[in-house]
């Protein structure tokens, strides 16, 4: 019996490489003009953008990821080369009307197709386990001590003047309850070995920052700690990884690294600073009008404040969050300036703050600890 006429499909194949062409080519335009750089999207690949990592564990880390994404790649470019080959060397032909030989089971092939996976999963799990033991490394002697303190929702952290752990009672030089800014976050030395220590009172958190390449949770009646060394100055974000509840993204700070001469002199004067015995409070009643001011759940509960102009008044804050919550109110003008900002009020305590007197307009208010906490204060 005759076979019918196959078309042929030299142009077939043709068309299918005309059109992947096309599609590279409005991809490739569609990322330049998004501003997209082919270093960029190289760079996208790799973990915080490609950026160098900044603690000495994170280039152990950092290692171990282009180890495994050279493998990955490799298997990718093997595979999707030998698609491509098959699918054009073994294309359907005008005058196919025979079956190609058939094989059935090969030993040589099944042991290789066997051994190379295993042979890779071996040699991961060896680099795998030699990393996590580089970053697992205790300092043989740090030079800081820092225990992260993780609070729904918010950062303490306490400079001790030893290592924490069971059966250990270092003494807290300072705490540093404000999580962000010049003033607050965590300050280390650059080139200098850190113990941190993380602690939890409440639910699962968790230490995260990315330039460090580095997570570990911060469990409740579970003390974990961890070193390293950061090696770059400057200042990185940190966050809680762990999702802790309705203000999760609320749990933000910063890493200030100083160089070590920086770092002494920023923590003796905020050593001296806290062991300073606290100014008098004011006698008699507050100065001008007093308007009211509260918090609780980790926002202001009066968001809009009015306030006479040109003229001081005082306003009665309450922090009706739980102890270890600590918020305040700062105010910024029209171009972002501030013009006041109140001192911390731990929670379930309350304060009044003495603001000068202020011009009519519009003026937008937050808490420094917890940024997303905002307000408007109508001064007129």
């Amino acid at each position: 019996m005759s076979m019918p006429t196959r078309p042929r499909t030299g142009s077939g194949a043709l068309l299918a490489g005309l059109i992947i062409l096309a599609v590279a080519a409005i991809t490739i335009g569609v990322l330049l003009a998004a501003g997209i750089t082919p270093q960029r999207a190289w760079d996208s690949f790799f973990p915080v953008g490609g950026a160098t990592p900044v603690t000495d564990r994170g280039r152990a880390t950092r290692e171990l990821y282009n180890i495994v994404f050279l493998i990955g790649a490799t298997i990718f470019v093997i595979v999707e080369g030998l698609i491509v080959f098959t699918v054009f060397r073994y294309r359907r032909r005008a005058d196919d009307d025979t079956l190609p030989p058939q094989t059935h089971g090969n030993n040589l092939v099944e042991v290789i197709w066997t051994a190379i996976p295993t042979a890779i999963v071996l040699f991961l799990f060896v680099m795998s386990w030699q990393t996590l033991n580089t970053v697992d490394a205790k300092a043989a002697n740090p030079n800081v001590y820092v225990r992260a303190v993780a609070a729904r929702f918010q950062w303490k952290f306490d400079y001790l003047d030893g290592p924490d752990g069971v059966g250990l009672s270092p003494k807290v030089l300072f705490s540093q309850v404000l999580p962000v800014g010049e003033d607050g976050g965590l300050v280390l030395p650059v080139g200098e070995p850190v113990h941190i220590s993380l602690t939890s009172p409440d639910v699962i958190h968790a230490f995260y920052v990315p330039k460090f390449l580095f997570k570990r949770d911060v469990v409740p009646g579970k003390l974990n700690t961890f070193d390293f060394t950061v090696e770059e100055p400057g200042t990185f974000r940190g966050q809680c990884a762990e999702l802790c509840g309705p203000y999760h993204g609320s749990m933000v700070f910063e890493v200030h690294a100083k160089p070590k001469a920086e770092f002494e002199a920023w923590l003796a004067a905020a050593i001296a600073k806290a062991n300073a015995t606290p100014a008098p409070q004011p006698s008699g009643d507050a100065a001008g009008p007093v308007v009211e001011a509260a918090a609780q759940n980790v926002a202001f509960t009066t968001p809009a404040l009015a306030a006479p102009a040109d003229k001081p008044f005082t306003i009665h804050f309450k922090n009706n969050d739980p102890a270890g919550v600590f918020h305040n109110i700062a105010i910024k003008d029209a171009s972002g300036a501030e013009v006041f900002k109140g001192d911390l009020v731990d929670g379930g305590k309350d304060a009044n703050y003495s603001v000068p007197a202020l011009k009519a307009g519009t003026y937008p208010f937050n808490c420094t600890v917890h940024p997303n906490m905002t307000g408007t204060l109508t001064v007129q």
